[in-house]
């Protein structure tokens, strides 16, 4: 299939590239990779398929992983497109995610949710444009554009717009990433009685 070969064309592009800019012969990554030169050369002049256990040395040799030397070469590991929940009031878009944080742009409609959460951790954001309100347990705070709020999310919280759309740029750590992006999280649960909170705060 024309898929196939085009994905195993950019992987022997990946090898060459990872081993020109070691500084490294082919001899060097034979050694390397305990495998000949001349294999080595047939793989990357695509003379030869390359097989599993050949590819696994030579990303090891490279300081590398086979999923790297496969991933996809399409854009959608570049353009990072948006995840539109219109249920919510809320649009995402995942910047980076590893296994202990989430970077994420949001585009906020919604009013403050009534239902305000706790979870282990801390969340930060900046306000890319517009002004978002910050409920923090009895407080609401005014965060504006070029502003930036960081607190502990064991206080119970919530946010939303404050006269508009706002756009925000925020650091969620896993809980805060399954709290305020997961699906459907701010719509759940009951309502609960609370005192009204005291006028709002300008973050400064």
């Amino acid at each position: 299939m024309k898929q196939d070969r085009d994905l195993e064309s950019v992987v022997r592009q990946r090898i060459r590239g990872l081993r020109v800019a070691r500084g490294w012969s082919l001899d060097e990554l034979a050694t390397r990779s305990l495998l000949s030169p001349s294999t080595l050369s047939r793989i990357e002049t695509g003379h030869r398929r390359i097989a599993l256990d050949q590819m696994a040395a030579i990303a090891r040799a490279l300081g590398s992983t086979i999923d790297q030397l496969v991933e996809s070469p399409d854009d959608d590991d570049v353009v990072i497109r948006p995840h539109q929940h219109p249920e919510r009031g809320v649009t995402t878009w995942l910047l980076s995610r590893d296994s202990g944080q989430t970077v994420a742009k949001m585009r906020i409609t919604r009013k403050v949710p009534q239902v305000l959460r706790v979870h282990p951790g801390r969340d930060w954001f900046t306000v890319l444009s517009g002004t978002i309100e910050l409920r923090l347990g009895d407080r609401t705070i005014l965060v504006g554009t070029n502003e930036a709020a960081e607190f502990s999310t064991m206080v119970p919280h919530a946010f939303g717009a404050h006269g508009g759309p706002a756009e925000v740029l925020c650091i969620l750590d896993h809980e805060g990433e399954r709290s305020h992006l997961g699906p459907g999280r701010d719509s759940e649960g009951p309502e609960e009685d609370r005192d009204e909170p005291s006028g709002p705060v300008r973050a400064g």
